[in-house]
């Protein structure tokens, strides 16, 4: 099911951050949502969440979305081991150590695997985060500036292993960083949108 923000209306205090908003995002499709800092663009997506509250408009389509998501923060727990973080989410499914190991490889994090998070980078967090996301059973992911604060090297791996994850299936991107988005465009199988902000 598409999901549709109709004529939302969002202000902090005096400040004005959306005037009569619309947006459809199609299921099945990756939508990127570009613009300025401060324009509203985490507004729409924390919206969405239920994390903030709007002033007036409507939103349909959220009803049979489960949802995962990258925050800006990683929201890791650090006195747990690589290990431990992503079964957190496994919500009952069975992986073995082996397959997570894998996965972490997939994400240059293999040899990390029992280390505690608070020993970890910030890259290496931000790297388990998003593959945390993956691993969480959703059918809409949600991700706020994901690849922000990751080197050049790992921000090209993780990328491609998202893509991948995202094929067929509805997203929602924050980015500032419009490279990105011609990164997606070149995977095959994805379907790209973007939605520009501006003041």
């Amino acid at each position: 099911m598409n999901i549709l923000m109709e004529k939302i209306n969002k202000a902090y205090g005096d400040k004005e951050v959306l005037k009569d908003f619309t947006a459809k995002f199609q299921e099945g499709t990756v939508t990127f949502i570009t613009g300025e800092s401060g324009i509203g663009k985490t507004s729409i997506i924390r919206i969405l969440m239920g994390l903030e509250v709007y002033q007036s408009g409507s939103i349909s389509g959220m009803e049979d979305k489960q949802v995962s998501v990258v925050f800006q923060d990683d929201c890791l727990c650090d006195k747990l081991s690589l290990y431990k973080n992503l079964k957190m989410v496994l919500d009952g499914l069975e992986y073995k150590d082996q397959d997570l190991g894998g996965l972490l490889d997939m994400f240059g994090l293999g040899d990390y695997d029992h280390k505690r998070v608070a020993e970890l980078s910030g890259g290496m967090k931000r790297r388990l985060a998003i593959l945390r996301a993956i691993l969480y059973p959703h059918n809409l992911m949600i991700m706020d500036e994901p690849f922000k604060g990751l080197d050049v090297e790992n921000k090209k791996l993780v990328m491609g292993q998202v893509g991948k994850s995202l094929v067929g299936k509805t997203a929602i991107i924050v980015t500032h960083d419009k490279t990105e988005i011609d990164f997606f465009r070149s995977i095959e199988g994805l379907a790209i949108r973007e939605i520009d902000m501006k003041k």
